[in-house]
């Protein structure tokens, strides 16, 4: 192996390289690999994120995505790059967002514009570089009439003559070209009818009709915005779609997260599982979006993904990998998977996206009428959100519904989380009888009651 130049260090001697962080990432992202693959993406855009010059950095993530099993199916916009040959081929007409008539000549720089940023992602995607996502990839592009429209028509005396609908998506097509070609394929905002004419389409309508047709996993948005904000200013990371409508009809939204918002909520609507809308600015946004927690954008679901639910013995391992840093550091008392595997029906799990971060136990004791949470865990990552509340107040309603008057809890390390939410020191005494009789007096751990 030659010699690094003088003034050249390696990756694993640079400064800023941490090896147990990289590590740690590597591990936190291994679920949604897991649980991706094999799933189908529909990733859109439109021709202002080629316009940005993001096109190049999008296509190395997509690339990565397609190595991990992913199944993508992109489809491009074409607005700006149209209104540009119209404008330098002399013509006033502009397109803006929404419904808008389209003429025959408009229709041929449509065609041209497609043409050339279809082109320009094909490229993008037989690079090699190395050193980047790109090495080694040999990704195929698949494009083609896997769209049939229909005339828009005349709507309101208005005759929209080119501009079409999507009537029908080649789904058998599209999937062998996904499934079994192991193929990106690629989707421009044109549909044929049977007829032989082409019409000018919505890129978000096709985008929608592509991903419900497949019962895609995601459709992703890539926006120039960053999607829907809270009144803070802050990215509202999760929308059920109940709400999502709710913006949309309060009509506070602007014009471009308005647009997005309103087809993530059709597809979520009619079957896709998630919607997102991403910003295009931020590098490796897409990425963030899909292998981190919160993500970087706005995902739209049916309902919101952080569930509670009864653990079930397939949970076994994610409670244990849970509960070992806290038993190793002392904060817990050890539990062999023995012992969760018997007890797990008592517990309940904290999930988001497939991926369980938090779990609590509860114990009862009808004699007495009490109840104990045991094991109120929310993984370092996720914790500062209200996780814990979350957990809390679900195992508060548990213990109630037993007919439980007071929750009890044993702690060595978190004594002041517990009485900033109404718990009271007690003693040994207070406990049942049966956990009396079996209290570690080794560990000392101080008793604390909540009345219910």
């Amino acid at each position: 192996m030659p010699d690094l130049e003088p003034d050249t260090v390696s990756a694993l001697e640079a400064p800023e390289f941490a090896p147990a962080q990289f590590v740690r990432w590597f591990r936190d992202v291994a679920p949604y690999v897991h649980a991706f693959r094999g799933k189908t993406f529909v990733v859109a855009f439109g021709g202002e994120l080629v316009q940005a010059g993001a096109l190049n950095a999008l296509v190395q993530d997509l690339s990565l995505l397609s190595s991990l099993g992913i199944r993508l199916v992109l489809v491009h916009g074409s607005r700006p790059q149209v209104n540009e040959q119209l404008r330098l081929k002399g013509f006033t007409q502009q397109f803006d967002r929404g419904l808008a008539p389209t003429d025959a000549a408009a229709l041929e720089c449509a065609k041209e514009a497609a043409g050339e940023i279809r082109l320009d992602i094909e490229a993008a995607f037989s690079q090699g570089l190395p050193n980047t996502p790109m090495s080694h990839a040999h990704i195929r592009v698949i494009s083609g009439n896997f769209v049939t429209a229909r005339p828009t028509g005349v709507l309101e005396g208005v005759d929209y003559k080119h501009t079409g609908q999507v009537r029908k998506i080649d789904v058998d097509a599209l999937k062998f070209a996904i499934e079994k070609g192991s193929s990106v394929v690629l989707l421009s905002p044109l549909g044929f009818s049977p007829t032989g004419d082409a019409f000018n389409l919505a890129m978000e309508d096709l985008a929608t009709s592509v991903a419900v047709a497949l019962r895609a996993e995601k459709l992703i948005f890539l926006s120039s915005g960053q999607g829907v904000l809270n009144e803070d200013g802050t990215v509202d990371t999760e929308l059920a779609r109940v709400d999502a409508d709710g913006l949309l009809a309060a009509g506070s939204l602007d014009e471009e997260t308005g647009a997005y918002l309103q087809y993530a909520s059709l597809a979520v609507k009619r079957g896709v599982a998630r919607a997102h809308l991403v910003p295009f600015a931020l590098d490796g946004s897409v990425l963030l979006e899909i292998f981190t927690h919160d993500g970087v954008g706005t995902m739209v679901v049916e309902d919101t993904l952080d569930d509670l639910r009864p653990a079930t013995i397939d949970d076994v391992g994610a409670i244990l990998s849970l509960i070992e840093p806290l038993e190793a550091d002392g904060t817990l008392v050890p539990r062999p998977r023995s012992v969760v595997e018997r007890d797990v029906e008592n517990f309940t799990v904290l999930e988001h996206d497939a991926v369980i971060y938090g779990c609590a136990a509860l114990h009862t004791f009808a004699d007495e009428q009490m109840a104990e949470m045991a094991c109120l865990i929310v993984h370092p990552e996720w914790q500062g959100s209200g996780e814990g509340e979350i957990l809390l107040r679900h195992m508060e309603s548990r213990a109630r519904a037993t007919g439980a008057k007071r929750l009890f809890v044993l702690t060595t390390r978190t004594s002041h989380w517990f009485m900033k939410r109404g718990f009271v020191q007690g003693g040994i005494t207070d406990l049942p009888r049966e956990k009396q009789n079996h209290y570690n007096r080794s560990r000392n751990s101080l008793v604390f009651i909540k009345k219910l």
